[in-house]
């Protein structure tokens, strides 16, 4: 028969045991050696710190909930070179189409001007549908200035759409844009390939720029068919988007708008309770 103490020599074996193995981990995650593996440790009572570099990474980011409840609902969507029956430009390089030479597959679509080469250098990018700027920058020297819109589709799904190799950036981060209106221009990427727009679509609540090119399709939608899917007009209609007039100048009401007769402009300032006399 075991006496009490011969019971209790088990558990307390056990206990001693476990202290042992957790003051080994300790000891190893706070050895010099380790330090730098602890990516984003941080002690619970310290003040909050920037990365080592000084600067934030904004390629990878979340969405936070005030951006999100700025994301404007698009209620249609366009070409992002303009209109299909008016845009004279063709897709180079499709979405998923394998490219042995970068190693992958293409997570967009290259559009190019119908000249080819650097003939469409210059030409305007316009915002797809209503969006958010959640980036506008220049993340690393292969992509070149992007630009890049969160849209909400009828049914409150989050869309984004992303620009790449842009030779000029007319948008700045946080502002909100209409369909139609100017984002950019087509670039280069600083020389790095002909003139033409990378063009993507991404089903996502967070900025991550990432490669142009995967064996994955990832968050990415096929452009093309996106847009076709999301059009929800006629082909031929070139109505703007009231959130662009919304957004047009004071001083310039019909930077946004036309109208067929001056009857029908005086209509409409007596609508919005503008004076005609201005």
């Amino acid at each position: 028969m075991k006496t009490p103490a011969a019971k209790l020599l088990v558990p307390l074996t056990l206990v001693i045991a476990a202290g042992i193995i957790g003051l080994v981990i300790w000891r190893a995650g706070n050895s010099p050696g380790s330090r730098g593996a602890r990516l984003g440790f941080q002690e619970a009572d310290a003040p909050l710190m920037m990365p080592a570099s000084g600067e934030v990474d904004e390629r990878f980011c979340l969405l936070t909930a005030w951006q999100r409840v700025q994301i404007p609902p698009a209620a249609r969507f366009d070409p992002p070179l303009g209109t299909d029956h008016g845009g004279l430009t063709y897709n180079a390089q499709q979405f998923w189409e394998m490219n042995d030479g970068r190693g992958g597959r293409h997570l967009g679509d290259d559009l190019n001007g119908i000249g080819g080469m650097n003939t469409d250098l210059g030409d305007p990018v316009f915002a797809p549908a209503d969006g958010l700027v959640v980036y506008a920058g220049e993340p690393s020297p292969g992509w070149g200035n992007i630009v890049v819109l969160a849209h909400r589709t009828p049914d409150g799904m989050v869309l984004q759409s992303m620009f790449a190799h842009l030779d000029r950036i007319e948008v700045l981060p946080a502002a909100l844009v209409g369909r139609g209106m100017r984002l950019g221009t087509v670039g280069t990427a600083h020389g790095a390939y002909p003139a033409h727009l990378h063009f993507e679509l991404r089903a996502s609540d967070e900025v991550e720029i990432g490669g142009g090119y995967a064996m994955q399709q990832l968050n990415r939608l096929d452009p093309a068919a996106t847009l076709a899917a999301l059009r929800l007009a006629p082909p031929a209609d070139r109505s703007p988007s009231v959130l662009a007039c919304l957004l047009a100048p004071n001083d310039n009401p019909w930077s946004g708008l036309e109208t067929k007769d001056a009857k029908g402009a005086e209509r409409l300032l007596e609508l919005l309770g503008k004076d005609k006399s201005r």
